[in-house]
């Protein structure tokens, strides 16, 4: 088994080769994911302009366990209404660096069917 620390050092060599290619503008911003052991954490970020448009995670929703796949499911449709409030329907999906399975997949699943597309 890889060791954790070392684990994430993978997963951020992983996310910066993704980033370089993939670009959040103001007409299609980037949908990031972060995710912890207890918590996940996402944000829709407009690069041209460093700033970040929309949040969520599983801290602020108040849930009572972040880590798992229910928690992400709730957090993608969470997501996705707050972006349409904005106005926001089509985003860049960014993985961070994760695989998309499990948590990532049920997140990016509710934030589609609750009507972003990516």
């Amino acid at each position: 088994m890889i060791p954790l620390r070392k684990r994430n050092e993978i997963r951020q060599r992983v996310h910066t080769r993704i980033r370089r290619r993939m670009v959040g503008t103001a007409e299609r911003p980037r949908l990031n994911v972060y995710r912890s052991l207890n918590h996940i954490y996402v944000q829709v970020i407009d690069d041209s302009q460093g700033t970040t448009l929309v949040s969520a995670s599983t801290v602020a929703a108040k849930l009572k366990t972040g880590g798992n796949v229910a928690a992400a499911k709730e957090i993608g449709k969470l997501i996705a209404e707050r972006a349409k409030e904005k106005g926001i329907t089509r985003v860049v999906f960014d993985r961070g660096g994760y695989l998309y399975h499990g948590r990532i997949k049920a997140l990016a699943d509710a934030a589609r069917e609750a009507g972003l597309e990516f």
